[in-house]
């Protein structure tokens, strides 16, 4: 008798833990769009409360209601600006990803083009802006150019870094099992570089935004970038916060798909992460 009642009191704490789990999970997936509310009614009670005039700092309320007054044009130039930024994104990732490679391969090549790579990418990509627009003109191709320049640098040197960090002692092993360079690096180093890879996805992609609105600003006559200038000019300041806030939502969204991408590749390197959490919990 008491042999089948124990395995029923063991049952119950496992349940419970599920339950738990199941719960922090829940309110995982939730956590994100509980902050985005909150931020957006703080902001609203806090203009109400201040008297904040709409030109200076518009209730999101406002914002949201020029956005759907306006919702035809918007729609139009932030689809511009996201072939603009996404074109200039994967050209960015290919040449990343490919120099990338190349230089943490060779340590030689490390040492010599790193140097050059810190000096280019702390000028700022605004002011190459107006050099584009000299050898490109006016159009979408300066907005392109812009937003691989700003997300090419952080692709590279993440990339590089997994492949030269590879540790010494896995290189001599695998040589001593007979291993080509070539096949450590396509076996060993890229696979050890794609966390790293991903994680500089999710930084580019919304930078690349940032470069293609900035160079719209200057350098077009199209893209939500000109769309808020034009905006702004008119002091139509719900508007222009309406092309920030769709700005915000395309890359929030490429940000979730390079996460999915992420978890279905390298989901080896976060398994044990999320496992210890729970377990921890």
């Amino acid at each position: 008798m008491n042999g089948k009642t124990k395995p029923a009191g063991l049952a119950a704490p496992a349940k419970e833990a599920v339950r738990r789990s199941r719960r922090r999970k829940l309110v995982r997936k939730a956590s994100p769009y509980l902050v985005i509310i909150g931020s957006f009614l703080l902001w609203e009670l806090a203009v109400w409360l201040l008297k904040i005039e709409p030109f200076v700092l518009p209730a999101p309320s406002a914002i949201f209601a020029a956005g759907w007054e306006w919702r035809g044009p918007i729609l139009l130039a932030s689809w511009q600006t996201f072939v603009t930024t996404i074109i200039g994104f994967l050209l960015a990732v290919a040449f990343g990803l490919a120099a990338g490679t190349a230089i943490g391969a060779s340590s030689a090549l490390y040492d010599a083009v790193y140097p050059a790579l810190i000096g280019f990418n702390s000028v700022p990509k605004v002011a190459v802006v107006p050099i584009l627009v000299i050898w490109c003109g006016i159009g979408t191709l300066p907005a392109i150019i812009t937003a691989f320049l700003i997300s090419f640098f952080p692709i590279l040197v993440n990339v590089a870094t997994g492949i030269a960090t590879v540790e010494p002692e896995l290189r001599d092993v695998l040589r001593a099992l007979g291993a080509k360079q070539h096949q450590i690096l396509l076996k060993v180093g890229l696979p050890r570089s794609m966390p790293y890879f991903f994680a500089s996805l999710k930084i580019a992609i919304s930078v690349a935004f940032v470069g293609s609105i900035v160079a719209e600003t200057v350098a077009s006559d199209s893209g939500i970038g000109h769309f808020m200038l034009v905006a702004s000019s008119r002091f139509q300041v719900p508007l222009a916060f309406a092309g920030l806030v769709v700005t915000g939502v395309m890359g929030i969204a490429m940000y979730v798909v390079a996460v999915m991408i992420e978890k279905r590749m390298t989901g080896w390197a976060t398994r044990g992460v999320d496992t210890g959490m729970v377990a921890g919990g």
